[in-house]
């Protein structure tokens, strides 16, 4: 397959994106391709070339069909040999070239993950942590949903496997949270909120059924500053 079939099979699967964009009010100019969804021409463009990638990915699944009944034809078996008659070496291959995928994957997530949960972890339990990613914006990699705590775990633990992240995070938390944890999770939480106001910092407290110092359960703006000036004092958070 030359690069010309290449581009327009791979245009087809990327013009619902496109058209995403578009109902969102966004557009798109290529600086190296005449497309422009920016005016009724580079519209009429986009869809054109849309209906022509369409068919050329169509053909393309004509084909592979074909080839692979043809070979059965002749006797033989489409695919890895390797994978079906379950070769040992074939089988190692696929896992590490799976793995070598995979770790590429949470590698990307370290630069986004990694600053809160170092901040955060061991001291806050694991679901205070995904609270504030998932306050803060962070998605998965993988299929672009908010974090779980599974999730979150899973990847922290193949950071520390790779040498990415440190041990020490995956310590268990401790069971009872000090006034000196609710510092430490009241600066992730502002840090994470679009706009850390006492009261959307108080409504995320109470909505992950945070305690408060004196164990009550709802949360007031002026604990919610005592706690954040002793995150200021400590350097947990930059001064406003």
């Amino acid at each position: 397959m030359d690069s010309h079939h290449l581009l327009l099979a791979g245009f087809a699967g990327a013009l619902p994106r496109f058209c995403v964009l578009s109902r969102r009010g966004a557009g798109l100019r290529s600086l190296g391709d005449p497309i422009d969804t920016t005016s009724p021409q580079g519209r009429f463009t986009l869809q054109i070339l849309g209906a022509v990638a369409e068919f050329e990915r169509s053909l393309i699944r004509e084909r592979t069909t074909s080839g692979m009944a043809a070979a059965r034809r002749r006797g033989r078996e489409p695919g890895n040999p390797g994978l079906r008659f379950r070769m040992p070496e074939a089988l190692r291959r696929i896992a590490a070239a799976r793995e070598a995928r995979l770790s590429g994957k949470v590698a990307l997530l370290a630069d986004d993950v990694l600053p809160t949960v170092r901040r955060m972890r061991p001291q806050i339990p694991w679901d205070r942590v995904v609270r504030v990613l998932n306050a803060k914006g962070s998605r998965r990699v993988s299929d672009g949903a908010p974090w779980t705590q599974d999730s979150l775990i899973r990847v922290v633990r193949r950071l520390v496997r790779d040498g990415a992240a440190e041990k020490e995070l995956l310590r268990p938390a401790p069971r009872k949270m000090t006034n000196d944890h609710l510092v430490t999770l009241v600066a992730g939480l502002a840090e994470a909120l679009e706009k850390p106001t006492l009261a959307a910092i108080a409504a995320q407290l109470e909505k992950g059924y945070v305690r408060t110092p004196r164990g009550g359960s709802r949360w007031s703006p002026s604990s919610v500053k005592n706690l954040l000036d002793r995150a200021r004092a400590q350097g947990l958070i930059p001064a406003p």
